[in-house]
């Protein structure tokens, strides 16, 4: 026996989006030996069949599912977010506002060809839902991992990362939690896709800032790629561009942040013994990471310039004086050098 009550509400939105709210109970099924089972975790709104959980934390879980109501249904990307029932009406409700305007914002960014495209965004039984374009392929984290880039590799990387970073600041928008994980190559072209921004993660802020008994702040973001200011709940774009450095240090040193030391004076992060590079690459990298955001580049755009100029044809030549590879190295790179070719005239 089945036992469902569906009301649909549609609104459309100034960005070409449409909002639904659905308003039901949940789908319930007998098996033959009478024992019931829930499968509104499985079929949500009656056309998002979840496949698989791809993750979960805090109030909300991600999963993999299909759009049964298109052809071939594609897979698509759904993240829930649980409205916190025991909190007064006034505050689920700045929830919600919050949730709708954050879509809005994931709409427009996802008309750039390596945001993925937000394709609905709906309420329905307490939860909040995003339904997001799936993209095939491994996360930088996958990429990285066992893995020393080369000089020339590393600058190629952060190129790419600040180009698609550069696309969300310049709506004012920071993505709080930036780290390989959250960045995927697309199988089909290479090109790496920018995922799972940190403002839908936001509800912790809000019930916080909404309790008056507590005085602290939540943090957004992964530990060693956040640095100080987004730590204390203070976030700018600033901040990602801290990210996005220490992904570089990381693609050259092979630690991740949690394995690399900090000085214990200046507080900055302590990796030039760990690598042989171009003073160059290391200005911009400690540059990109610095404690004090005042002293980081301001944006993603910033950063770039600096990035871009350090992209110059160049040669490897093979280090004459022998070197003995040994399990404890820390990084294959001291085998070579790199000599900029002469520039043509």
């Amino acid at each position: 026996m089945q036992v469902s009550t569906l009301i649909l509400i549609q609104e459309n939105s100034s960005h070409g989006l449409t909002k639904h709210i659905y308003l039901s109970i949940s789908y319930k099924y007998y098996n033959a030996n009478n024992k019931l089972f829930d499968l509104s975790a499985m079929l949500i709104v009656q056309r998002y069949q979840i496949i698989k959980e791809l993750g979960s934390g805090g109030f909300g879980i991600t999963y993999l599912a299909q759009d049964t109501k298109l052809p071939g249904q594609p897979p698509r990307v759904l993240k829930q977010l649980k409205i916190p029932t025991n909190e007064p009406p006034h505050v689920q409700q700045k929830i919600k506002d919050w949730f709708e305007r954050e879509a809005e914002k994931l709409g427009q960014l996802g008309s750039y060809d390596q945001i993925p495209n937000l394709f609905d965004y709906f309420e329905e039984n307490q939860q909040l839902y995003l339904v997001q374009e799936y993209i095939a392929g491994n996360n930088l984290e996958t990429e990285l991992a066992g893995r020393y880039l080369t000089e020339i590799e590393v600058v190629q990387l952060l190129q790419q990362i600040l180009e698609v970073l550069n696309l969300v600041h310049q709506h004012n928008i920071i993505h709080r939690d930036l780290k390989p994980a959250n960045l995927i190559r697309r199988q089909r072209d290479g090109k790496l896709v920018l995922i799972d921004f940190g403002a839908v993660k936001e509800i912790n802020t809000i019930l916080i800032q909404q309790s008056k008994a507590s005085s602290g702040t939540w943090a957004i973001g992964t530990p060693g790629y956040m640095p100080d200011e987004q730590a204390k709940g203070h976030p700018k774009l600033s901040s990602d561009v801290y990210a996005v450095g220490m992904i570089g240090i990381q693609a050259l040193t092979g630690r991740q942040p949690y394995n690399l030391q900090f000085d214990p004076n200046t507080l900055e992060v302590s990796w030039r013994n760990l690598v042989q590079v171009s003073d160059s690459l290391a200005t911009v990298l400690e540059t990109m990471v610095r404690v004090d955001f005042n002293k980081r580049y301001n944006s993603a755009k910033e950063a770039l310039g600096s990035v871009k100029s350090l992209i110059n044809p160049v040669q490897v030549v093979v280090n004459q004086n022998p070197v003995q590879v040994t399990s404890n190295q820390s990084n294959l790179q001291s085998l070579f050098k790199f000599v900029p070719l002469p520039q043509k005239p």
